[in-house]
């Protein structure tokens, strides 16, 4: 049986006793490494972003050109420590560019 809060819980507990019980938090960090890619990126590296997806603490990256590609493959450490800080925790740990 679902654990009854009580009227006194502030929204935040409540919000993330439901993203723990509903295993949530994945699919949070995915858009939030989503939003923080294309924010960080700007919108040239985000016209030659084709998809991103994060699976198991790695972002994937397809990107349509391969000098773009090439280009960010040296600055990989420091694209995850600049998502890292924009999501306050560390979200991702590797980064991968096709």
């Amino acid at each position: 049986m679902a654990k009854r809060l009580g009227n006194d819980s502030p929204i935040g507990s409540i919000l993330n006793e439901i993203i723990d019980r509903n295993n949530l938090q994945s699919g949070l960090d995915e858009v939030d490494v989503k939003t923080a890619w294309f924010s960080l990126m700007g919108n040239g590296v985000g016209t030659y972003t084709r998809e991103l997806m994060v699976k198991n603490k790695t972002l994937y990256v397809v990107l349509s050109s391969a000098v773009l590609r090439e280009e960010l493959h040296h600055g990989r450490d420091k694209i995850i420590a600049l998502i890292n800080e924009e999501c306050k925790r560390e979200v991702i740990t590797k980064v991968i560019l096709r």
